[in-house]
């Protein structure tokens, strides 16, 4: 999804968040999304630990 996003359409988006959030939200901002990310990565890991589990107990 994101390799289709040139260099001109990332630094238009991050010029867009600027003009919106301010440069004082944008370090905050960043830290959540980066946070939610790993926390989503995290709870997918999981899953697919317990559907690995679950297989290896059925057999």
């Amino acid at each position: 999804m994101f390799s289709r996003i040139g260099t001109s359409e990332l630094i238009l988006i991050l010029v867009i968040a600027l003009v919106i959030f301010g440069p004082s939200k944008l370090p905050e901002i960043g830290r959540s999304i980066g946070t939610s990310i790993k926390e989503f990565k995290k709870s997918i890991g999981s899953i697919s630990e317990d559907s690995e589990n679950n297989n290896k107990k059925e057999n």
